[in-house]
C-alpha cells in the first residue's frame, strides 16, 4: 500500500531484527569506542587495522531525514551509503548525502571559538578559549535578564528536528523569550496551510506515487528537491517499472523543464502562477463529463461553472484540446494522484493553487486510497511528536517583522544556528539593519558564511557526523518512524555540538535555567528523552532494560511503531473544500512593460538553498539538464535570445525592481519565452574557498512579496529585465559540443524541444519525454 509497508519492512530486516514488540530495529554493527584519528602503532584490541566498521546514523544534509551507514576505518569516516533498513531511502542516497564527508573534512571548517576584532563584517577575528567564549555569552544573557529584557534574546536556526528543537524551545522559554524561530528558504509553508485548511491537520500526508496509475504534478520537482527526493525517486521507479504489466503515466506542468519534467511522459508548459486555474479547468471537465458521481455533484458543477476550457486555455496558455485530454485520462485512470510544489506553490496565490490541485484528488476519490493521498497515523508515543520542527518554522513575513524589531531595539542578542539569512533571504533594508544594529551577534556554525561573518562571537559546532541527535521524517512513510543519529568519529577540531553549547551555557547562567536543563551533555539529554519513550511503550517492548533498547536503536539507526493505530479516514468534506475553492490571480513585482520576464529560481540537486556550494563534489557535479559545472547561468528561450541578440556565454544584467546581478546566458529550448530561469545556491561572498566569488545569487534580487494567507515568501513572483553587458565568458560544461562528441543535438540523453512559438501556439505542442522502458 505504501512505498515500504509493514509487511515489506519485516521481510527486509528478516533475521537481523531485534525483538522489541512495538518497534523494529536492524543492526549493522555495534559502535566501538572511538579512539585517535591517526594511524595506530599499537591499535586497541577491538579495532583491527584495515577492517571497516559501519555505523548507522541520520543524514543532515537536507530535511528529508534519510538513514545512512558510515564506513569507518581506524577512526576515519571513509564512505557514506544509505541505510537499507530505513523506510525513507531504503539503502539509496543522493549526491548531497554522499558528500557529507566533505562537510566533515572540509579545510574551511571553523576549528576554534573566535571573537571579532575589527569592524562588524570585516572578517577580522582572533581565536579564544571556550571558557572565554561561553563566559562572554553568559554575561550578555545575564545582563539582559537583569534588565528584565530577556525578550531581547533572539534565536534563529536552520532546520533542526527531534529533541534538539525541543532543547532550543526549553532554553528560550526559561529565558523568558518567545523569539525562537527556524527558517529555511524552501520550507513548504503554503503546502502545510493548504493541508490544514482541507484536512484540519498541520502534518503532511503521504503521497503514494509508488502505487498510482496516473501522476499529475504541478511544479513539484520531486526527483530533485521537493520534500523527500530519494524516497520519491524510489516510488517513481516502482510506478514506472516495478509492476509487471502496469506502467503508470506521468504528466508534469511547469514553465521550465526540470529534471523531473524531463522524466515525464508529457511536459505541459503553463503560464507561471496559473497552475491552480489549470487544475480547476481539469476539475470542471471531470464534473461536466460525468466522471464525478458524488452526492454533492450539483454543488461542484455550480462552483466550477466559470472555469470553462476556453477561459482556462486563454489564461494558462494550455490548448483546450490538450486540457480535455488530461482531464479525461486523470478521471479514467484508477488510481490517479495530483501533487503541487515548486513555483506553483510559491506565488502570491500559492495556497489557492494547492487547494485547487487537491480538489482533483477529492474528485478522483483517492483520499486514503492506495495510489492516492494517505494520512500518516498519529504516534502512540507523544514524545515522538516533539520531533516535527514545522511549528518552529517562521514564514518570511514573520521573520521580516522580527528582524525589523531587532533593528529598532537597543541591547539585543541575536543567536544564529546553522542558518544564513544574509544569503538566502531577499536583500532588504530590514535585514541589513538588524545585523548592523544588533547589540551582539553570536553564530553557532561549521563555516564562515555571510551571516557568521557579521558575528561578534563565533562558536564552532560539530559536523553531524560528530554529533548526537534524532529526527522524525516529514512527510512520513505511512507509519510512525524515528531515528537516532550518533557520532561516528571523534571530533576533529576544538568544536562542540550545538546541544552541548546550550547545556554548557545553561550551566553558566545557573538558577532556573540550569534546573530546567540539568543534563551534562547532548547524549545524556537524548537518552533521557528516549527513556521516556521506552517507559511509555514498555508494555509492548520486549527489551528487558532501557540500555538494551537504546543499544538496539543505535544498531538499527531507525525505530518504528509497528503497533501504532491505523491512520484515520479522510478528513475532508466536499462542503469544506468548496468553501476554499477560488482561483486567486497571482501578483508580480515589477511593471510588465519595464520588466517583461518572470524570474524562475530553482533549486538544484547539488546546492539546494546554497548549503552545498562549499563542497567540491557538488561544484563538480554537472547540472543534469544543462551539464553546467562551477558557476551560475540564466536560461533563456532561444527565441527570446534571438530577439535580444544574445548568444550563449554573453554576460547579462538580470535586473528586478530590487536589484541586479551579472550572469552568463544559457540558451535553453525547454522554457517559455517570457520566463527566464536561474539556479539557486551560487553567488556566495564568503562560505569558504570552494563557494566564495563563484556565480550569482538570484535570491538577492527577489522582491519581498508574500502569500497573504501564510506569510511565506513568494519567490516565484518577481519580474526582471535583461540587458547585455558587452562581455562574454565560456560556460563550463561537461558535454562539450555535438561536433566534438560526434553526435547531433537529437542524440542527447534528455530530449529538448525548441519552444519558439507564442504561449498560445506553444500550448498546442505535444512535448513528450524520452522512453524509460
Amino acid at each position: 500500500m505504501l512505498n515500504l509497508n509493514r509487511r515489506d519492512f519485516f521481510k527486509l530486516i528478516g533475521a537481523g531484527s531485534i525483538g522489541t514488540g512495538a518497534g523494529f530495529l536492524l543492526g549493522e554493527s555495534m559502535k566501538n569506542p572511538v579512539e585517535l584519528l591517526i594511524p595506530y602503532l599499537i591499535p586497541p584490541e577491538d579495532i583491527v587495522p584495515g577492517v571497516a566498521t559501519w555505523y548507522n546514523t541520520v543524514c543532515n544534509q537536507c530535511g528529508a531525514g534519510c538513514g545512512v551507514m558510515v564506513k569507518v576505518m581506524e577512526g576515519r569516516a571513509k564512505k557514506i551509503e544509505g541505510n537499507p533498513a530505513h523506510p525513507v531511502n531504503q539503502g539509496k542516497l543522493c549526491p548531497m548525502g554522499q558528500a557529507g564527508l566533505q562537510v566533515l573534512y572540509n579545510p574551511d571548517r571553523l576549528k576554534t571559538p573566535l571573537k571579532r576584532t575589527g569592524e562588524r563584517g570585516s572578517g577580522k577575528f582572533q581565536e579564544i578559549s571556550w571558557e572565554e567564549a561561553l563566559t562572554t555569552l553568559a554575561d550578555s544573557v545575564d545582563g539582559l535578564r537583569g534588565l528584565g529584557a530577556s525578550d531581547r534574546v533572539h534565536l534563529l536556526s536552520g532546520r533542526v528536528g527531534g529533541h534538539l528543537d525541543e532543547l532550543f524551545s526549553r532554553f528560550m522559554d526559561q529565558l523568558g523569550s518567545r523569539s525562537y524561530h527556524q527558517y529555511e528558504f524552501a520550507h513548504q509553508h503554503n503546502l502545510y496551510l493548504a493541508n490544514k485548511l482541507l484536512f484540519d491537520e498541520e502534518q503532511l500526508p503521504y503521497y503514494d506515487i509508488k502505487n498510482t496509475q496516473y501522476l499529475l504534478s504541478f511544479g513539484a520537482d520531486y526527483l530533485t528537491s521537493w520534500l523527500s527526493p530519494v524516497h520519491h525517486g524510489l516510488s517513481y521507479g516502482h510506478m514506472r517499472q516495478g509492476r509487471p504489466g502496469r506502467r503508470g503515466k506521468f504528466v508534469q506542468v511547469e514553465p521550465r523543464l526540470s529534471l523531473t519534467g524531463a522524466n515525464a511522459d508529457e511536459w505541459v508548459p503553463a503560464k507561471p502562477g496559473t497552475e491552480g486555474l489549470l487544475a480547476l479547468g481539469i476539475a470542471h471537465l471531470i464534473v461536466r463529463n460525468g466522471h464525478y458521481k458524488g452526492d454533492d455533484q450539483d454543488n461542484w458543477s455550480r462552483a466550477l461553472d466559470e472555469y470553462t476550457p476556453e477561459r482556462v486555455s486563454h489564461q494558462t496558455g494550455v490548448d483546450a484540446q490538450r486540457l480535455a485530454g488530461i482531464a479525461e485520462e486523470f478521471a479514467r485512470s484508477h488510481p490517479s494522484l495530483a501533487i503541487g510544489g515548486g513555483t506553483a506553490a510559491n506565488h502570491t496565490n500559492g495556497v489557492s493553487n494547492l487547494v485547487a490541485i487537491n480538489s482533483l484528488n477529492y474528485l478522483a476519490g483517492n483520499l486514503q486510497q492506495p495510489g492516492g493521498i494517505l494520512f500518516n497515523p498519529p504516534s502512540d508515543s507523544p514524545r515522538l511528536l516533539l520531533a516535527s520542527p514545522h511549528k518552529s518554522q517562521a514564514p518570511y513575513a514573520h521573520l521580516l517583522a522580527s528582524m525589523e524589531r531587532l533593528s529598532k531595539t537597543k541591547d539585543t542578542l541575536l543567536l544564529l544556528h546553522h542558518c544564513n539569512p544574509l544569503f538566502n533571504l531577499p536583500d532588504t533594508v530590514e535585514i541589513k539593519a538588524a545585523f548592523q544594529n544588533a547589540g551582539m551577534i553570536v553564530s553557532l556554525a561549521n563555516f564562515m558564511d555571510e551571516s557568521t561573518m557579521m558575528a561578534d562571537l563565533v562558536l564552532p559546532t560539530h559536523s553531524y557526523l560528530e554529533s548526537w541527535g534524532d529526527d522524525v521524517p516529514e512527510p512520513g512513510v505511512g507509519f510512525p518512524v524515528a531515528a537516532v543519529s550518533q557520532p561516528v568519529v571523534a571530533p576533529l577540531y576544538d568544536t562542540r555540538a550545538a546541544g552541548d553549547i546550550l547545556l554548557l551555557l545553561a550551566e553558566k547562567i545557573g538558577g532556573d535555567v540550569r534546573k530546567a536543563l540539568p543534563w551534562s551533555n547532548m547524549e545524556a539529554y537524548l537518552k533521557s528523552a528516549w527513556q521516556r519513550i521506552y517507559v511509555e511503550k514498555r508494555a509492548v517492548i520486549e527489551s528487558s532494560t532501557f540500555e538494551l533498547f537504546w543499544k538496539a536503536v543505535l544498531q538499527a539507526g531507525v525505530w518504528g511503531e509497528t503497533g501504532s493505530k491505523d491512520a484515520p479516514g479522510a478528513r475532508i468534506s466536499g462542503k469544506r473544500l468548496l468553501s476554499q475553492l477560488a482561483f486567486e490571480t497571482p501578483r508580480f513585482a515589477g511593471d510588465q512593460e519595464v520588466y517583461p520576464y518572470i524570474l524562475h529560481p530553482f533549486q538544484t540537486q547539488a546546492f539546494h538553498d546554497g548549503r552545498g556550494a562549499n563542497l567540491p563534489w557538488m561544484q563538480e557535479l554537472p547540472d543534469p539538464t544543462t551539464s553546467v559545472v562551477y558557476g551560475s547561468w540564466v536560461e533563456l528561450n532561444p527565441r527570446t535570445a534571438m530577439q535580444l541578440g544574445i548568444r550563449e556565454g554573453d554576460l547579462l544584467w538580470v535586473e528586478s525592481p530590487t536589484g541586479k546581478i551579472k550572469v552568463p546566458a544559457y540558451l535553453y529550448p525547454a522554457i517559455m519565452p517570457d520566463v527566464v530561469a536561474m539556479p539557486i545556491g551560487q553567488g556566495h561572498s564568503a562560505y569558504g574557498r570552494y563557494a566564495k566569488g563563484r556565480g550569482a545569487n538570484p535570491i538577492q534580487i527577489l522582491a519581498p512579496l508574500t502569500a497573504a494567507e501564510s506569510g511565506a515568501l513568494a519567490w516565484a513572483a518577481t519580474r526582471v529585465r535583461i540587458t547585455k553587458t558587452g562581455e562574454r565568458v565560456e560556460i563550463l560544461k561537461t558535454d562539450g559540443t555535438p561536433r566534438e562528441l560526434g553526435r547531433n543535438i537529437t542524440g542527447k540523453r534528455i530530449a529538448m524541444i525548441q519552444i519558439d512559438a507564442t504561449p498560445e501556439e506553444l500550448a498546442s505542442n505535444r512535448v513528450t519525454g524520452p522512453d524509460k522502458g
